[in-house]
């Protein structure tokens, strides 16, 4: 016989509880089972690791910083996700670099340069520039 009391399961079998409660007069013998909400199983993948990431993987298993090999591999893929966006943004500031570059050339917006010298002494001016009211400001805090 199966009885539900504040969300907890009891089983009880008729001539037991007669035999014990009669003795004790309690229902000491009334272990509680609780039962778990069901959750969707994961998906489960076989794959084939070198001998190099398994051992990888079991000392990251055995240092306790994982409890499984599952949980290594959700980590890792957890990373690549993580570089997959990163690499989107990077290639997104690109691509705006490279249309505002474009529009500043159609606009006629650009410097012609006589020799790879030339190139180099301008953008080391114009990095001096730049650095050196950011080094004022750092040294003045």
């Amino acid at each position: 016989m199966r009885e539900s009391r504040n969300g907890f399961f009891f089983w009880r079998s008729a001539n037991f509880y007669g035999a014990l409660s009669s003795a004790s007069g309690s229902e000491w013998h009334n272990l509680p089972i609780c039962t778990v909400p069901k959750v969707a199983a994961m998906p489960t993948r076989n794959v084939v690791l070198t001998e190099r990431q398994a051992h990888l993987v079991d000392s990251l298993v055995n240092s306790g910083r994982f409890q499984n090999a599952s949980e290594v591999l959700r980590a890792g893929l957890r990373l690549i996700e993580r570089e997959e966006v990163e690499m989107h943004e990077k290639l997104e500031t690109l691509r705006d670099a490279a249309h505002a570059g474009i529009a500043d050339a159609d606009a006629g917006r650009l410097k012609s340069f006589s020799s790879s010298e030339a190139l180099a002494e301008y953008l080391d001016a114009i990095t001096e520039d730049v650095l050196t009211p950011a080094s004022a400001a750092k040294r003045s805090q």
